[in-house]
């Protein structure tokens, strides 16, 4: 148990960069060996301003223990802020962060809304990339996918200016 328990420690403190990295759950599970940190029942993950929910978090880290890859899993939530200053919030079934590369993966049942715009994306994968300014949509089945946007109406703005 300590020696588990030294390893979260551990995990924690190397994965804190510039900002605190806090992960609340019902159960915890670490192989130090293998890089893998296991998190189920009500999993909250915040730093800065992002938050993630879900069932189940599993954070794999490179030998110097820092995060590779988060894979969260089972009614899945969450609100991020991109390096771009974009906010998004959202849900899902699966959501896999890949920090190195900077891109979210969003599977099963997605809703994913930009807010600073109101650009809203409804399907079952959905990938958005901020280092490269990537993003994708598909469905599986027989729904599409949905995207939403609003638009300013140009005449509008002209005939409420004039008076």
């Amino acid at each position: 148990m300590i020696k588990r328990l030294f390893f979260f420690m551990t995990f924690l403190t190397l994965a804190l960069h510039a900002e605190q990295l806090k992960i609340i759950s019902d159960n915890f599970k670490g192989d130090q060996t293998k890089g893998i940190s296991i998190f189920t029942g009500n999993v909250k993950i915040t730093k800065g301003h992002d938050e993630l929910n879900a069932s189940k978090v599993t954070i794999y880290t490179d030998a110097s223990r820092k995060p590779v890859k988060y894979l969260a899993e089972g009614a899945v939530s969450f609100y991020l802020v991109t390096e771009m200053g974009e906010k998004y919030q959202g849900k899902s079934q699966i959501a896999i962060f890949m920090p190195n590369e900077k891109e979210y993966q969003f599977y099963k049942k997605v809703d994913l809304i930009r807010l600073d715009d109101y650009r809203r994306v409804k399907g079952d994968k959905v990938i958005v990339n901020t280092i490269a300014g990537y993003s994708s949509a598909d469905s599986s089945g027989d729904e599409p996918v949905v995207m939403i946007f609003t638009l300013e109406d140009k005449k509008e703005t002209k005939k409420g200016s004039k008076k």
